[in-house]
């Protein structure tokens, strides 16, 4: 039986004007996660997925370096039950 977990993380470092929201969601989709990634006003990224576990602490590794250009100094994270609200992975805008 597969668990699925929540996952919500917050990116810090240089992580806005490098792409992370479009390189996250192409690997949310490569790992059929579901949710939404987001800048947010005091330059850090947000990310909420939702999907397997294992699929999960993929992202989550990934998020630890991001794309080429960014330069990730943190990933806060917390961990939860899958809420089984969100139905695809996308761009939110604020």
């Amino acid at each position: 039986m597969t668990i699925n977990k929540r996952f919500i993380a917050t990116i810090h470092g240089r992580v806005q004007g490098v792409a992370f929201r479009h390189y996250t969601t192409q690997e949310a989709r490569r790992l059929a996660l579901r949710g939404w990634v987001k800048n947010n006003c005091d330059g850090t990224v947000s990310v909420v997925a939702e999907g397997r576990e294992s699929d999960l602490r993929q992202l989550e590794q990934w998020l630890q370096h991001g794309p080429p250009a960014a330069r990730v100094t943190q990933v806060e994270a917390q961990w939860g039950d899958d809420q089984a609200k969100l139905t695809a992975f996308m761009v939110r805008y604020a």
